[in-house]
This record gives structure tokens, C-alpha cells and sequence, in this order.
């Protein structure tokens, strides 16, 4: 794909601070499953934890394209801090943007485009996953306060984050219809992180519950109107899955190279079996990297990219299993070992085909998109 003038500049750039900061800490991070916060930082000076939000709240000014290139070439050496900037960006930064008020975008945006504070998106629940609709999280209005129970699981920054975007329902029974979008700030009481995950991989990255028990909030914490909540987070989670694709496509560029530079050194250019697994995956992975590019111009121009961004999200990650995979055939027994980088995107990319919408929710969508829903 060609890219403009501007774009190659800026994924020089974002390779630039990916080899030179983010790659020397990568195995580190991994090891101790320690949250990256000095990469945070200066993610944060960079101007990479708001790239697509204009400049006037805090952002870069740039577009999606932009962002999904900056969480590839970060997720190339690094899934953690890949995973997190694309949850900051797409879930904790997203939400407010397109359905915040300019009082909530003044206030809440502003920071997290910075990245002076980190956001989150608490979603998923105990007993509402794939089927997002099926939110039990309660809440009731009393006089100015929103009163909320329940629990959410698997929220990537939960622990961390300053500033969560979070769904409940008015009733369960109302199904999507009673669901409505929320913030809910750090250390508002009756609002506590719950347990920490100890993952397969993306170890440096926080995945916790958050837990509810009579939290109040004040009204003016909602999203958009009582009942907007379904159409807030599958507009969030549509342009999501760019960022997903990306990082997926991210580590399976990260596992090719890493092949590659194996192969090189150990004089195993000439195996023809090699050259086969190298070419096939290559193609793929170009593949996937026009699926994910050309959602991100789709949406950038305003048009309609629920199904490419279906499809990018699905075809990177499961090229992206297929590259790392492939990657520990071509390292033979070295490759399960830590003296390797590929084990560890191997370990990183299975989310891929599990976060933001599991690889069958993706199949549905697209056959939904060219079939009428």
C-alpha cells in the first residue's frame, strides 16, 4: 500500500521510538508482567495516546490510519504496550469523543488525549461477554446521583485507569434497549478494582474486575441519554477492532521479522521448505496490513466500515496465530524458549482472536453486513 508523505513520516517516527524505547524493555516487561508506565509517559510526550483527536481537546490532529499504524509498529515489538495504547485510545478516549457533551470533552478528553490520565472501558461482565447485550450491571437514578451495582471482568487498565467509560442497565429485561453509558472517576467511593488476571500473555498489561456496590455518580456522568448505551459501545467497539487488527497484524510483523533475522544468521536461506513458510506468511500478513489500512481510510472518510473492520480484525488475527505459529516451526525447539522473542507473540497475539468481539462474533457481523441484518 502506498502511503502519503505524512504517514510514512509518522510510522518512521513511531518505528523510531518502537525500536529504541519500547523493544529494549519488552522481554523485561513480559517477565515481571509489570505495567510499562515510563513508556506511558512518554507515549504520552510523543503525542501518541490521542493521535486522531483534534488538537483543540488535547490530541494530535491526525486520523485512524495514523493510529492504526502507531499501534502496529508499537505492537511489532511489544503486545503489552501495544494492548494498552489501544485500549486508551479506542475504548477510554473513544467514547467521550464521539458522545461526550463539550462540558464532559473539556474535562474528561482533554486529559486523556494528553495522556495525562489513563482510560478504560469496562464492558464485559461475569455473564455477558460475546453477548454484550445481556449487561447486568444495574443502575437506578435518586434525586442528582446515578446509584450503581454490579461487576465487570477482563477490563484491560482497570486497575490503573483514572477514567473508565462503563455500561449498565436500567432493567435486564429491557435488553439493549436499557442499557446506557457512563464514567466513572478513580477513587469514587464505592467504585474498587476487583482481582487481577495472571494472563497467558500481553503480561504487562493490567486486565482486573471492577466492582460496584452502591457507587454514586453524579448525573451529568452519563453518556449521551439513558438508553444510548448499546449504540455508544458498538460504535465503540466497530472502530475497536481497527485498533485490534493492527496490533494483531503488529505482532505477526514482529514474529516474520524475527524469523527472518533467525534465519539469516543460522545460514537457513537456502531450505527451500523455509522459503515456502516465509513467502506464505509474508503474503498474509500484507494481506491482513490492506484489510486493516483500508478500514481505517473507510472510517477516516466518513463512510460506512462496520464490515471491513469485521473483516480486518478477523483476518489479521488469525493470520497473526498462523505467523507466530509458524514462527516457533521455523526457531525449531529454540522458539519455546525465552531466548527467543517468538514465544512470547505467540502467547501475545491469542487475544487477538478473543478481545474486542471473539473470531465467530466477527463472522456473524460480516454475514450480517452482506446478508441484511
Amino acid at each position: 500500500m502506498i502511503l502519503s508523505e505524512i504517514h510514512k513520516k509518522f510510522k518512521e517516527k513511531v518505528r523510531a521510538f518502537a525500536d529504541n524505547e519500547v523493544a529494549p524493555r519488552a522481554k523485561e516487561i513480559d517477565k515481571k508482567g509489570e505495567f510499562p508506565w515510563d513508556l506511558v509517559k512518554k507515549m504520552g510526550e510523543y503525542g501518541f495516546l490521542g493521535i486522531y483527536i483534534p488538537e483543540k481537546y488535547g490530541g494530535a490532529g491526525l486520523d485512524v490510519l495514523s493510529y492504526a499504524i502507531a499501534v502496529e509498529e508499537i505492537g511489532r515489538v511489544c503486545g503489552s504496550t501495544g494492548i494498552f495504547l489501544a485500549a486508551h485510545s479506542s475504548l477510554g478516549v473513544f467514547p467521550i469523543y464521539y458522545a461526550g457533551t463539550e462540558e464532559q470533552k473539556q474535562k474528561w478528553l482533554i486529559p486523556l488525549a494528553k495522556g495525562e490520565k489513563i482510560g478504560s472501558f469496562g464492558l464485559t461482565e461475569p455473564n455477558a461477554g460475546s453477548d454484550a447485550a445481556g449487561t447486568q450491571t444495574r443502575f437506578r437514578l435518586e434525586g442528582d446521583k446515578y446509584i450503581i451495582n454490579g461487576t465487570k471482568r477482563f477490563i484491560t487498565s482497570g486497575h490503573i485507569a483514572d477514567i473508565i467509560i462503563f455500561t449498565a442497565t436500567k432493567d435486564p429485561a429491557l435488553g439493549y434497549k436499557g442499557i446506557s453509558a457512563f464514567v466513572v472517576e478513580k477513587g469514587t467511593p464505592g467504585f474498587t478494582p476487583g482481582k487481577e488476571e495472571d494472563k497467558l500473555g500481553l503480561r504487562g498489561s493490567i486486565t482486573s474486575e471492577l466492582i460496584f456496590e452502591d457507587c454514586a455518580i453524579p448525573k451529568e456522568n452519563i453518556l449521551g441519554q439513558e438508553g444510548d448505551g448499546f449504540k455508544i459501545f458498538m460504535e465503540t467497539l466497530d472502530g475497536g477492532r481497527i485498533s485490534i487488527g493492527a496490533l494483531a497484524l503488529g505482532i505477526a510483523q514482529g514474529a516474520l521479522d524475527a524469523s527472518v533475522k533467525f534465519v539469516q544468521e543460522h545460514n537457513l536461506t537456502k531450505s527451500q521448505s523455509i522459503q515456502s513458510m516465509i513467502a506464505e506468511i509474508s503474503t498474509e500478513i500484507e494481506a491482513a496490513r490492506l484489510l486493516v489500512y483500508n478500514a481505517a481510510q473507510l472510517k477516516d472518510a466518513g463512510l460506512p466500515y462496520v464490515k471491513e473492520s469485521a473483516m480486518a480484525k478477523y483476518y489479521a488475527s488469525t493470520v497473526g496465530m498462523k505467523a507466530t505459529s509458524m514462527a516457533i516451526d521455523i526457531h525449531g525447539l529454540l522458539g519455546i524458549t525465552d531466548d527467543y522473542p517468538v514465544e512470547r507473540f505467540f502467547r501475545d497475539e491469542k487475544l487477538m482472536e478473543i478481545g474486542e468481539g471473539t473470531s465467530e462474533i466477527q463472522k456473524i457481523v460480516i454475514a450480517r453486513q452482506i446478508l441484511g441484518k
